[in-house]
């Protein structure tokens, strides 16, 4: 029979042993239970269970949990409602009030009076119901009866209380990613708990995990079309050869190496940026969308690969990337594998994101003999008469990534190994925090990572070429920041940087 792993969110009742029913519905089905998560800090009542079974296990799991009146199978928008109520000063008067609260099914999530406080004849009551049309039919009742005022009244679930911290949670969501259907929405919740659950383990405040993850699509989503801005730097590297940077509000910065005959685009930015950064373009290197003729694509992270597909022209990439791509993990091929970390931030950002990655993808050869250091030669690309090495990288950031590298140019882009913290926008560092709060690193091995950055700058401080107007030092492309000069061992911007809109 084959065995297969399931996931379920149950709503437990707050009360001593509600819990064993499930478990023993679970047991009696013959599920093996790989993975259970509760925590009171975060919601009393909403626990989330992997279970290996069989298929029909797992629909008669789902039928006693359903029975049970556990399963949770639909995420049922909730309104919020805060009264304060003239209450009489007699025997049965709360009671009477409680009586049509518990008729229209309201959760009461607050209640506050004191006959000797401040207003001794005033009941601070709020609410949580589920159904809309309950809060109109309670109100009505209540109206007739009391003398009242309805001190708020909201429908998208910001302030509903943490006894339904995931149900809000889910709303807030679906506000980011769109009018999403509620399993998707439960099984995206089951990720991010999962995330928690191992986050806490490691000793992380939880909140600090769901705080993260809404940052970052709210972020995303609000730094698009009329939020959105990009700090360029356009620096001659030939007579024929311009080199073009735009630095979208978050993640990975955008490469052009324009040419009068073709232009070649590093890296592409987020998906869901596709559009402004075609805006951006247009202004600051008018036709090179024109002559784009292919991509390369330095790893598969979706800030730097995200738009590839957007474009009509082939993206050159390194197996690794292609891998990374197709199973959906950034830790794939490193030791941190089988972290739930790694898989999980992958399908988050490659949701918020648009991640669109290239559909026609040429793969750089195989590593052979030649080498810059310690990197391996695994290709040329050209740029008009230009050639720029591709080198391997080691695997320090992510496996597959691969650097550019010109030394007759006297440029080189180290992607996400060497990036100008220095000169970072506080607004881009803050983000790049996010992404460090889910998976504590972004580098898959941080120790590799560092002897990368290492060798990097020493190739950089040696190279010595023929520098076009003048320069006599090695540019860095990092994978964010601003191109970079290494200065007395300092990142120094290379150019000025200004400050376009794209409308």
């Amino acid at each position: 029979m084959d065995m297969e792993k399931y996931s379920f969110i149950a709503r437990i009742p707050d009360r001593p042993g509600a819990l064993h029913p499930a478990v023993d519905v679970i047991s009696r089905n013959g599920g093996n239970i790989n993975r259970i998560q509760f925590d009171k800090r975060i919601d009393p009542c909403t626990v989330f269970f992997e279970v290996t079974a069989s298929s029909l296990a797992r629909e008669e799991i789902a039928r006693g949990l359903r029975e049970l009146g556990y399963l949770q199978a639909a995420l049922k928008p909730q309104s919020f409602l805060k009264l304060s109520v003239h209450m009489p000063h007699t025997p049965g008067a709360l009671n009477d009030f409680l009586r049509y609260t518990t008729a229209h099914q309201a959760n009461i999530a607050r209640i506050d009076f004191d006959d000797r406080g401040s207003t001794p004849h005033t009941l601070s009551v709020s609410l949580n119901l589920e159904e809309e049309g309950e809060v109109t039919r309670l109100l009505d009742e209540l109206k007739s009866r009391y003398r009242m005022e309805v001190l708020e009244y909201d429908t998208s679930g910001k302030h509903l209380d943490d006894t339904v911290f995931y149900l809000r949670f889910a709303q807030s969501l679906r506000g980011i990613v769109g009018d999403s259907g509620d399993a998707f929405l439960l099984s995206l919740l089951g990720d991010i708990n999962h995330v928690a659950q191992e986050l806490m383990n490691r000793g992380k405040d939880p909140k600090t995990v769901f705080e993260s993850v809404e940052k970052t699509g709210k972020t995303l989503k609000e730094t698009c079309g009329p939020g959105f801005y990009a700090d360029v730097q356009a620096i001659p590297l030939a007579t024929d050869l311009q080199l073009v940077c735009i630095q979208p509000p978050c993640g990975g910065s955008i490469f052009l190496l324009d040419t009068p005959g073709e232009c070649v685009m590093v890296d592409t930015g987020y998906g869901i940026y596709h559009p402004d950064t075609c805006k951006i373009i247009r202004k600051e290197a008018p036709g090179a969308l024109e002559r784009l003729t292919k991509i390369v694509i330095t790893h598969a992270d979706a800030d730097h690969c995200g738009a590839g597909g957007l474009f009509p022209v082939p993206s050159l990439v390194h197996g690794g990337t292609r891998d990374i791509i197709l199973v959906s993990n950034r830790a794939y091929g490193s030791r941190n594998q089988a972290s739930i970390l790694e898989e999980v931030y992958t399908s988050l950002i490659n949701l918020f994101s648009r991640f669109t990655p290239p559909r026609d993808m040429v793969l750089f050869p195989t590593a052979g003999e030649e080498r810059v250091g310690p990197f391996p030669v695994i290709g040329e690309v050209r740029a008009g008469r230009h050639a720029f090495l591709v080198l391997e990288g080691l695997g320090g950031h992510l496996f597959g990534q691969v650097y550019l590298y010109s030394r007759e140019l006297g440029v080189f882009f180290p992607a996400d190994t060497v990036i100008n913290f220095e000169f970072l926008t506080p607004e881009r560092a803050q983000y790049n925090t996010l992404a460090i709060n889910l998976v504590t690193s972004v580098n898959v091995d941080s120790g590799r990572a560092r002897e990368e950055r290492q060798e990097i700058l020493g190739i950089v401080s040696r190279t010595e070429g023929s520098y076009h107007g003048g320069r006599s030092e090695c540019l860095l492309c990092g994978g964010h920041g601003p191109v970079s000069l290494l200065r007395g061992g300092r990142l120094m911007p290379a150019s000025p940087l200004r400050r376009v809109a794209a409308e």
